[in-house]
């Protein structure tokens, strides 16, 4: 019985440091998987970086390009006064007839429909002006401050 015991105690232990070494693998290959999510993971934000660093230097190259060919353009002469004061005259024109839209529109309401004032002024500020108005001082004035933001960050 004893030799059965010491024979089984035998191979037992002599199993024990291939077992041991099973565990330290096991422990290793987790610790190298670790490594390579980290790696994985820091690869991906320096990719990200670097494609935001290309979107950048694509909308400096962009807005350099555009300085530069506007700076070429010459307003001299009467093609080139026409030129300059097409955006500013478009915008005018739309602004004097939206106005003048509203305006007649409060005066059919006052005169034909014998509405108030206060009761009429909300009824032509509705929600889709609102917006309209919105969308349009954002397009003017929102650039800046998101220049200024992005100048900021």
């Amino acid at each position: 019985m004893l030799t059965l015991f010491a024979s089984l105690l035998g191979f037992i232990s002599s199993t024990l440091p291939k077992f041991f070494d099973l565990i330290q693998d096991k422990h290793d290959r987790q610790h190298e998987l670790k490594i390579l999510a980290l790696q994985l993971r820091q690869m991906q934000r320096n990719h990200s970086q670097r494609m935001e660093e290309i979107a950048v230097q694509a909308d400096i190259h962009e807005s350099l390009a555009l300085h530069k060919h506007d700076a070429s353009l010459s307003n001299a002469g009467w093609v080139g006064q026409l030129r300059a004061s097409v955006r500013p005259v478009i915008t005018y024109l739309f602004f004097t007839l939206f106005a003048s839209v509203k305006a007649c529109t409060l005066y059919i309401l006052i005169t034909d429909h014998n509405i108030h004032l206060y009761q009429a002024l909300p009824q032509i500020w509705d929600a889709e002006t609102q917006a309209l108005f919105a969308a349009v001082i954002s397009f003017w004035f929102g650039q800046r401050a998101l220049s200024k933001f992005r100048q900021s960050h």
